[in-house]
């Protein structure tokens, strides 16, 4: 791939992941020959951007950000912008006059692959990714230049503590030293200061809760019965909000247990597995308890906090979940998955078409060459090795991320051109 410098390139960044990821992202950027400012929003965005010469505070309220966002790109003539998650309003009004004035958009989110790769797009991810209107067949067509290994995820290696403490720190300053941003205001329906209890909250519980969730797994795995697993999301999430069919997590609670309940076999066992973050501000347990009592099923309901899904898959008879990335590994495994929602990898090949109640009676398998095709594809193009919060994870991304920032080309282009950069294989540890 020929590298591109960053010349006559000027980067505006917008909000990103808690932590110093953006900050170092910027010094790179700036080592290629480019210029790079950053607008903060809160005091939680000023602590993690060190630079106050390239720092813009917005201070002002919300209605007037698209008129500034326009003056801030015109006056910094930003060839550039770069936000992590692109559907919470000030990014969403930021791509829509980018759009318009032919600016790069550089989106990041947590990984399709997640927690070994992290998403890197142009103008959008999620439901609104150019991966919702690709085919299997177009994907096997673009990887017909490429003969590289699929790459397999280390044995070990995530930055869930990382994530839990830079966003309790993120929140803290937010909570106690925002009074220069009296405007703000968090793109959450919850206070900052709640947001930044929950966080607390879940540090400091994060032992107990491994303690009970290896308690829970170990009696499901020696239940001796069949069982199919649902796969939770956080209810604030942004693909939850707006790339599915629910208002509210309970929705989905209900019409699961509801279908499970009148069509399962009766010796057949229902597992929800709760997402790594999940904080309680959503009682999804004492939900499971009422409507699982209520349906005479509670002997046969099982709630399991976050961790790890591999021990879990390994026998489950199925899958469920709204758009959740952990049905990649799922479908990894070539086991039965069925989602509501929309999804990036929602593809007729091998997400199940069967209604819930002829799912619970007898799932199809997914056509697992296909989904290996997929895999391989976006491993190829938007999942870069790496993490935002760890410091090892950081290093890792960094050294792919930025000369596909540079590229003219999106990743997806670029594979198909034959410009796409060799990704480094994942190094396992056992």
């Amino acid at each position: 791939m020929a590298v591109s410098s960053g010349q006559n390139r000027v980067f505006l960044f917008l909000q990103g992941p808690h932590g110093p990821f953006f900050n170092g992202l910027a010094k790179m950027l700036r080592r290629s020959g480019a210029k790079v400012w950053r607008v903060g929003f809160n005091a939680g965005d000023r602590v993690f951007w060190p630079d106050c010469n390239s720092y813009i505070p917005y201070t002002d309220a919300r209605e007037n950000w698209p008129d500034r966002f326009t003056s801030l790109v015109d006056e910094k003539q930003a060839t550039d912008v770069v936000l992590y998650g692109d559907v919470r309003a000030i990014h969403a009004q930021a791509i829509e006059i980018a759009k318009k004035k032919n600016i790069r958009i550089h989106v990041f989110e947590e990984g399709y692959l997640r927690p070994y790769w992290v998403t890197y797009e142009r103008n959008g991810s999620n439901g609104n990714s150019r991966l919702m209107d690709m085919t299997i067949p177009e994907m096997k067509k673009a990887l017909e230049g490429s003969d590289a290994d699929t790459p397999l995820p280390p044995g070990h290696w995530g930055d869930m503590r990382q994530h839990v403490f830079y966003g309790a720190l993120y929140h803290w300053f937010v909570m106690f030293a925002n009074r220069t941003y009296r405007n703000f205001r968090s793109h959450r329906d919850l206070s900052v200061a709640k947001e930044f209890r929950l966080y607390l909250r879940r540090l400091l519980l994060m032992p107990a809760h491994a303690i009970e969730r290896r308690i829970a797994t170990r009696r499901i795995k020696n239940g001796g019965f069949p069982y199919h697993l649902v796969l939770l999301q956080l209810e604030h999430d942004s693909s939850f909000q707006q790339h599915s069919p629910f208002n509210t997590m309970t929705e989905f609670l209900d019409l699961v247990i509801t279908n499970f309940a009148q069509h399962a076999p009766g010796h057949h066992h229902l597992v929800f597995k709760a997402h790594p973050l999940e904080d309680g501000r959503v009682p999804v347990r004492l939900e499971l308890d009422r409507l699982a009592k209520a349906h005479g099923i509670r002997d046969r309901v099982h709630y399991v906090r976050g961790g790890k899904l591999a021990r879990l898959l390994a026998e489950t008879r199925s899958a469920v979940t709204v758009n959740s990335t952990a049905a990649q590994q799922v479908l990894w495994r070539g086991i039965p998955l069925k989602i509501f929602g929309k999804a990036v990898y929602s593809q007729p090949e091998f997400i199940s078409d069967q209604p819930l109640s002829e799912f619970f009676s007898g799932a199809t398998r997914p056509d697992n060459r296909a989904y290996k095709t997929y895999r391989r594809f976006l491993l190829e193009t938007s999942q870069v090795a790496g993490g935002f919060y760890s410091a090892r994870g950081r290093r890792q991304l960094m050294r792919h991320v930025v000369d596909m920032m540079l590229s003219p080309e999106d990743p997806y282009d670029a594979l198909k051109s034959g410009t796409a950069a060799p990704r480094q294989q994942l190094r396992l540890v056992n």
